[in-house]
């Protein structure tokens, strides 16, 4: 697949990337586990239900905030790059979540600062770190209505997959760790176990999240029109119209009229309406500040 991927515009060719490491890293799972059916449940589970899925976005969606700022905050506390580093991260991630829409650059400098955070590492101390990230700063930010949406895919025999522009391996680790089938995120390159500063494609955001569902779809046999997709943001207003059934999960503004207008469901699960107002995700910019100032504290007792 990734072969025939290299002529396609880099949105396809991360979508396709995706999907690919998704398969393979499913399939791989079953072969570890035994399991006939992978992603299902066990034998005692409910019958598997093999045409229908669901695709989840992460942030402010499964999760309060952005996943890859809570990695940053972890590498950052593992003196992985400076404080200002992460300052500058921060703002990039709140300035994102407030303005809604990217232009090409503003993608690309996201790229650019999500790269460098692993280029020439190796990709199991990348991987282990982020088991120990999890735990430390993701597990309790998880949104507990979310999670009770996944788990009712699963009960119904359907597998359930992470859509999200965080890194495949961070992607994975939270799917695994909330006991779904697996992740579609972005896929860095890597030579000889070595992250080599490069992606496959793009960032998985807006239209190449779509592309990923669909290339998904076609590699397991799932009905789109029989799956569901559920995400906070505009920006994946394609992921949620390719798919049978779109829910709007603590909207932005722009989605909230985009489900109001195309009769999708809505789910809102802050407590706070001034957020639900005006579209911004307040959690976030009060954990970018803070986690800022707990990291130049950090820095500063060094």
């Amino acid at each position: 697949m990734l072969r025939n991927a290299t002529a396609l515009d880099p949105a396809q060719r991360a979508g396709q990337a995706s999907a690919a490491a998704a398969v393979a890293a499913e399939q791989a799972g079953a072969v570890r586990s035994g399991d006939g059916a992978p992603g299902t449940g066990d034998t005692d589970g409910p019958p598997p239900d093999l045409t229908a899925a669901a695709f989840f976005d992460v942030d402010n969606t499964m999760m309060v905030g952005a996943s890859i700022f809570h990695f940053a905050r972890g590498l950052a506390a593992r003196k992985f790059f400076t404080t200002s580093d992460l300052a500058g991260f921060a703002w990039q991630q709140l300035k994102f979540r407030i303005g809604g829409r990217e232009d090409k650059g503003g993608i690309a400098g996201h790229r650019d600062t999500a790269l460098s955070f692993v280029a020439g590492r190796p990709v199991d101390e990348v991987v282990e770190l982020g088991e120990d990230i999890y735990d430390e700063l993701m597990a309790d930010r998880i949104w507990a209505g979310t999670r009770a949406l996944a788990q009712m895919h699963l009960d119904a025999g359907q597998r359930v997959w992470l859509v999200t522009a965080t890194p495949v391996e961070l992607a994975r680790i939270i799917a695994r760790r909330l006991g779904l089938t697996g992740a579609l995120g972005t896929v860095a390159e890597s030579v000889d176990g070595l992250y080599t500063g490069r992606l496959v494609g793009e960032i998985l955001h807006g239209p190449a999240k779509a592309h990923a569902v669909r290339a998904l779809a076609a590699a397991e046999g799932l009905d789109l029109r029989r799956c569901t997709a559920y995400s906070d943001s505009v920006n994946d207003v394609p992921m949620l119209s390719a798919v049978g059934t779109a829910v709007a999960v603590n909207p932005d503004s722009e989605l909230r009229d985009v489900a109001k207008a195309r009769s999708w469901q809505i789910r809102d699960f802050r407590t706070g309406r001034k957020a639900a107002r005006i579209g911004v995700p307040s959690v976030l910019g009060a954990g970018a500040v803070a986690g800022a100032v707990a990291a130049g504290m950090a820095y500063k007792k060094r």
